[in-house]
């Protein structure tokens, strides 16, 4: 009769996989030895594998490099780490290493970028995507960066700002547009509290954007709080997002890119599932097939990723300080 917790575990998940394995009794994480770590660091302990991070860019950067090749797909893709998801400068750093660009969302967020481009670790030309909503702080931050000529590309959340960085920055510069998708009927706002309203858009960029003699649009970005899933929901809510670029691209020749935001899940339990590739395929030929019906271009793909960047790179250690029974019968 299997009544321990490890006939559990066995029952229940593969075991060993790629992160984890044991090495007599002791548990190792990449090949390092868990239990030497806690006897030199102690515990609770928490830690960060760095070379996973690279590893997920890495694979991620070839889902969407071989999706397009077997696609013949034109536009670029372009890889953004969140940094929210952690702001540790040996995390940041790490991410930067492998040809990506950053994506912010608040004005500390900007404190840092700044530090980046000073110390030679960000590339002055290569864009830096400013999300979320923009306080009094963080849009100055943005327009001082912008007005010192990095390329910092302001996503609008709401129409004030446009208002607020065209007074502040002095030559022409770059917008991206935000739609609020609308969230699964289950949860509990029914319409995101972030961005423009699919109706909203087309008419805010013909009154606001089209004319204006300092801004113009290039990107179109989007974000599903679900993340990026394989459910009639999701396809629905990207195609309508398609729908809105093919319409703003009708009237307006410089925007040239599609951000679909983050949402590729990550490895939260043993019992995890998810066919990364097949999902960028199925992104990249939907995108590739408007495309192609709607006589534009293909856009350039932007992502976000944090979470997936991060997420499976480090963990907490603990030490098991008391043990009792659950039952009578286990063991």
């Amino acid at each position: 009769m299997k009544i321990k917790y490890a006939d559990l575990i066995e029952q229940t998940f593969d075991f060993p996989q790629e992160e984890f394995r044991l090495n007599g009794e002791e548990l190792e994480f990449h090949g390092i030895p868990l239990m030497e770590v806690v006897r030199k660091y102690g515990t609770p302990l928490k830690f960060t594998y760095l070379p996973k991070i690279s590893e997920n860019i890495r694979k991620a950067k070839g889902w969407f490099r071989d999706a397009m090749e077997k696609t013949d797909y034109k536009g670029s893709y372009n890889y953004c780490y969140c940094t929210k998801s952690s702001h540790f400068s040996h995390v940041v750093e790490e991410a930067l290493k492998n040809d990506i660009s950053i994506e912010t969302s608040s004005a500390y967020d900007l404190d840092i970028v700044e530090h980046l481009y000073n110390a030679g670790k960000l590339d002055k030309d290569r864009y830096v995507v400013c999300n979320g909503y923009k306080t009094d702080d963080y849009l100055e931050r943005i327009a001082h960066l912008i007005n010192a000529g990095y390329k910092l590309l302001p996503v609008i959340d709401n129409y004030q700002e446009v208002d607020v960085l065209n007074a502040l920055i002095d030559n022409p510069f770059e917008i991206g547009i935000r739609i609020a998708s609308e969230e699964e009927p289950k949860f509990e706002f029914y319409t995101s509290r972030l961005g423009i309203g699919y109706r909203n858009i087309a008419p805010f960029y013909r009154d606001v954007i089209q004319n204006h003699p300092k801004i113009k649009l290039k990107m179109l970005h989007f974000f599903i709080n679900t993340g990026i899933n394989d459910n009639a929901y999701y396809w629905n809510e990207f195609n309508k997002c398609l729908t809105v670029y093919g319409r703003l691209k009708e009237v307006c020749e410089s925007l040239d890119s599609l951000n679909i935001g983050g949402g590729f899940p990550i490895k939260n339990s043993l019992a995890f599932d998810y066919d990364y590739a097949y999902m960028v395929e199925e992104i990249i030929a939907q995108t590739k097939a408007f495309s192609r019906d709607a006589g534009i271009d293909d856009p350039h793909i932007y992502t976000e990723f944090g979470s997936f960047t991060v997420g499976e790179s480090g963990g907490t250690l603990f030490k098991v300080i008391y043990q009792k029974r659950q039952n009578d019968k286990e063991r």
